[in-house]
């Protein structure tokens, strides 16, 4: 087989683009090699999988770097079999992966400096270099001639076994049958490069990313040994650094905002069960018990479950996301961590250490899971929660049942919560667990036995809604016959806003409006609370309402006791708007406006010049705020040791 496949293009582009495979794969043995002592002790089978996880990443930045190459060789015209036109492709696959591999190799010799992998940012970081050069040559040459050894053999390496893969012109008997097969392997390869490039096949899935290493490690800094510095570079092109802001002193700013938060001492820790539940896209919009005034007071919403629910529980009717995107809602529900204009997880400190509401419950000696009806991998959910120090993750693989699966996004929201439900009767107490619900997601589809049963209204969503509402009832009808229910705290919320029908929740304001409610069983919890509220306070309200006793950092505060300086963040494509009392503030570098969202619902009438103390005074909250977030996420201490 191998005999007759011997010079035939596509076997030996795949032969020529494995060879890459393999000496990233030793620049990876060899980067931790000399960077062990960076890393926590780890057994031979766990570095195995450290290298098994690293294919994907290896695979997509190998074929990045190899686009030209690869269209070269593919493409359906005899050209290619030409010994010049082979010559000038072959100095294009030497110059782009000795390139890849420059840069692979010469991050062995600079982590130890920066502690993670070289993004993107470096070329600018290097640009006013004035000795650049000789600096360039005495780390290359001198202080570490092995790493340059290494890239010597490494290039070489390559150099000969490409030299060794032959390329034969076929004998051409049919040109109709030579095209035609031709053209379908250049679509097929297309078509695996770009699964590749992504790192896999399912459309649910979004292309790979840093924290997606986050799924093979035991620790976050083993992510620099999971991904390679090409990846890294081509991953964080259109991500910008954040720069250190010192707009206050340190003890002005953290009087001002100060992201530790210290446990209240002589308090017994009460080791209740906690479950979230995050819906998919449910705007606070949709649900008539948070919105009596709309529609002349005649609306009822879609979720008459979740209504019924709200009359029993603490409800925040003044609650907003953090984000516009489900990888911006898990970080801010779960971590406390907002997506401040990009996700978390997509920026340069996905790497960071963190934790989380699960995560530190789990130090009390909590079981912790998260349950996500997806294909496993979607949308990095599974490496994000791993990351969060959440043990046990249950998605579409462990289901198992594909008669469920929607076609499109996953297992339905009905039969998932049910099988959620059942999991967390085995689990022992005290338990947190959480949930990501998918149904009301577009392109907006039912089970076909519930087409027509729920009201549609006047968005697509609408009925999506109505039946995820559903699913929640049937949820709650079969928890509460266990014995845990009336030990447990359950919390409903968003990852995020979407469409609106309604011109209050159009508005920049009312687009990431979202509902919070907590439920206890015991009845300990209830009531309405208007002030405002976000999502990145919900793990430190639970944690203090559960007298959690160690130090730990979030970036949200607890909504069960609003200090006097809470307020609201988030972010537009650059612009951040920060909320307070009954102000809002939308501010960038060269402008900044004042409402007064409470009176001006539509937020028509700048206040600004009326109100020069409130807008200073927001003005004032988030600059320490932006303090503080960068500095942390800089300095990679969203953690207290």
């Amino acid at each position: 087989m191998l005999k007759f496949l011997r010079g035939n293009i596509y076997f030996s582009l795949l032969l020529r683009l494995f060879i890459i495979v393999v000496l990233y794969a030793i620049c990876r043995i060899a980067f931790y090699i000399f960077n062990a002592s960076s890393f926590p002790e780890f057994n031979f089978s766990h570095f195995l999988m450290l290298l098994y996880g690293g294919l994907k990443f290896d695979i997509s930045a190998i074929i990045y770097l190899n686009l030209l190459f690869i269209a070269s060789q593919i493409i359906p015209l005899k050209v290619r079999y030409s010994k010049r036109y082979q010559k000038i492709f072959a100095g294009i696959f030497f110059f782009s992966n000795g390139l890849g591999l420059a840069f692979n190799i010469g991050d062995i010799a600079y982590f130890p400096f920066t502690l993670k992998r070289s993004t993107f940012s470096m070329f600018s970081q290097f640009s006013n270099e004035q000795n650049l050069g000789t600096l360039a040559l005495k780390f290359i040459f001198i202080d570490y001639w092995y790493t340059t050894l290494l890239f010597a053999l490494c290039l070489y390496a390559m150099y000969w076994t490409y030299k060794q893969i032959p390329i034969k012109k076929p004998k051409i008997k049919n040109t109709t049958i030579y095209g035609s097969s031709a053209a379908v392997m250049m679509l097929l390869i297309i078509w695996f490069s770009i699964a590749g490039m992504r790192g896999g096949f399912r459309h649910s899935t979004r292309p790979i990313t840093l924290s997606n290493a986050g799924e093979y490690v035991q620790d976050p800094s083993e992510i620099n040994i999971v991904i390679n510095t090409p990846f890294s570079i081509i991953r964080t092109l259109k991500t910008k650094p954040l720069k250190e802001q010192n707009f206050f002193s340190k003890a002005v700013a953290d009087s001002l905002y100060n992201p530790i938060k210290r446990p209240i001492l002589n308090q017994k820790f009460k080791p209740k069960n906690v479950v979230v539940i995050i819906l998919e896209s449910f705007s606070r919009e949709y649900i008539g018990f948070f919105n009596p005034q709309l529609d002349g007071g005649k609306y009822k919403g879609y979720t008459p479950f979740l209504d019924s629910l709200a009359r029993h529980s603490l409800c925040f009717t003044n609650a907003y996301a953090n984000g516009r995107k489900s990888i911006e809602g898990l970080p801010s529900v779960i971590s406390s961590i907002p997506g401040i204009n990009e996700p978390f997880v997509l920026s340069y400190y996905s790497g960071n250490r963190i934790n989380s509401l699960g995560g530190l419950l789990a130090e009390k000696g909590y079981h912790t899971s998260f349950f996500h009806g997806a294909p496993n991998g979607s949308m990095g959910f599974s490496s994000y929660i791993k990351m969060a120090g959440i043990k046990h993750y249950f998605g579409k693989s462990e289901y198992a049942h594909d008669d469920d699966f929607d076609g499109i996004w996953g297992i339905w929201d009905e039969p998932f919560l049910q099988y959620w439900a059942k999991n967390i009767n085995t689990f022992k107490q005290p338990f947190f667990t959480s949930v990501f619900t998918l149904s009301s997601h577009h392109p907006f589809k039912l089970p076909a036995a519930y087409e027509g049963k729920f009201p549609k209204g006047t968005l697509p969503i609408h009925q999506n809604v109505g039946y995820t509402d559903m699913a929640l009832r049937k949820f709650f009808k079969t928890v509460a016959k266990s014995e845990w229910y009336k030990n447990t705290l359950f919390i409903i919320t968003a990852d995020h806003s979407t469409l609106a029908s309604h011109p209050e929740y159009q508005t920049s304001l009312g687009a990431f409006a979202v509902p919070i409610i907590i439920f206890d069983p015991s009845g300990d919890l209830k009531g309405v609370r208007d002030y405002p509220v976000q999502q990145i306070d919900i793990a430190p309200t639970i944690l203090n309402y559960l007298n959690f006793d160690k130090a730990y950092f979030a970036f949200g505060h607890d909504m069960l006791q609003p200090q006097k300086n809470h307020f609201i963040v988030n972010t537009i494509d650059g612009n951040y708007e920060i909320i307070k009392d009954q102000y809002v503030l939308k501010y960038n570098e060269e402008s900044s406006k004042l409402y007064n969202y409470k009176n001006d619902v539509l937020l028509k009438a700048e206040i600004g010049k009326s109100h020069p103390q409130e807008k200073q005074e927001l003005e004032t909250y988030l600059k320490a705020f932006i303090q503080q977030y960068n500095k942390n996420m800089i300095g990679n201490s969203l953690t207290v040791d």
